[in-house]
């Protein structure tokens, strides 16, 4: 009876001292790994801008500074989105040019249909100037989805982005 108690009290701590080392693997596994960065509003298209939380809020800010409004439409997890947001990333025109705007990116619709003209697509840019006006004529290349962007028509993007700061000296 005492060996058999004795075999049982060995055999735990055997389990247990298995059960640990494993545990410690499991620690420095996870510790070694980078830690995910918190994510900023700009979700990566341009981490010195100034970007808005809300649609709302973007609207507001619109209206009160008298610039306009760019509002980028993407998801994280789509390819199409993802190139776009490096070359607009990385362009430094753009960035630059991007400082003159109220900056909005969204991963969600909004219940403003006016922001979606010809459908619900991404990755999509469209402009509202500060009497909160959509601007619809101000799009891309594309006669499907009139307001996407891809990453080789990130010149056509800066002609817009320009053409949109020209216009809201000349109409209003």
């Amino acid at each position: 009876m005492e060996k058999s108690y004795t075999s049982m009290f060995l055999l735990l701590i055997a389990i247990s001292s298995a059960l640990a080392k494993d545990m410690g693997k499991k620690e420095t596994k996870e510790t070694t790994t980078k830690p995910k960065l918190p994510q900023t509003l700009s979700r990566g298209w341009g981490d010195q801008l100034v970007w808005t939380q809300t649609y709302e809020e973007a609207l507001f800010r619109a209206k009160h500074s008298n610039k306009p409004l760019m509002i980028i439409h993407h998801l994280e997890d789509c390819p199409h989105s993802q190139a776009l947001k490096k070359v607009f990333a990385e362009h430094k025109e753009i960035q630059k040019l991007a400082e003159k705007f109220i900056l909005l990116n969204l991963v969600y619709e909004t219940t403003d249909k006016n922001l979606s003209p010809d459908g619900q697509y991404v990755p999509r840019i469209l402009f509202v100037d500060p009497s909160l006006t959509v601007r619809a004529d101000i799009t891309g290349r594309y006669s499907n989805r009139l307001y996407a962007y891809e990453p080789s028509d990130i010149s056509l993007l800066y002609s817009n982005m320009q053409k949109a700061l020209k216009l809201l000296k000349t109409e209003l």
